[in-house]
């Protein structure tokens, strides 16, 4: 499936008569993947020489080109410039990666909190900001072969 075909896939949404965010069928995730110390050796932007040799992480590899099989999207949400895309681009082709497009420049340090008013594995925002409140939920991990 390329960037076309994934572009056929969302379906157009209405809201009070008007168009809005068009949203994928049920089933197919958007996943939003790191690079850098998620499917491969963790490589900070000031040393991009080893971005070109860095080793790739198998797990990853396979469940990536499976999740990209089962018709879902794969997109990597990378903190790499643009100055890296065409390095960091080969070296995804030569390891096989099968993926729609990266996204640059994520920022950067982590602790992330993503609000979005789409459905976003974290934090889902509904037209109203207020203080975070603890809840528990059920959430999806890799299975690490710890079960409680």
């Amino acid at each position: 499936m390329n960037k076309e075909d994934v572009e056929k896939l969302l379906n157009e949404k209405l809201e009070d008569g008007e168009h809005i965010s068009p949203v994928l069928p049920k089933g197919i995730k958007n996943y939003l993947i790191d690079i850098d110390g998620t499917i491969c050796d963790d490589i900070p932007n000031e040393e991009p020489e080893r971005m070109a040799t860095a080793q790739v992480y198998p797990d990853a590899l396979k469940t990536l080109n499976k999740w990209f099989e089962e018709g879902h999207v794969i997109y990597f949400f990378t903190s790499r410039t643009e100055d890296h895309r065409k390095t960091t681009e080969d070296w995804l082709n030569r390891h096989g990666f099968k993926y729609h497009g990266m996204v640059m420049g994520k920022p950067r340090g982590g602790n992330y909190h993503w609000i979005d008013n789409h459905l976003v594995k974290a934090t889902r925002y509904n037209g109203k900001f207020t203080d975070l409140i603890d809840k528990e939920v059920t959430i999806q991990v890799f299975d690490d072969g710890k079960h409680d």
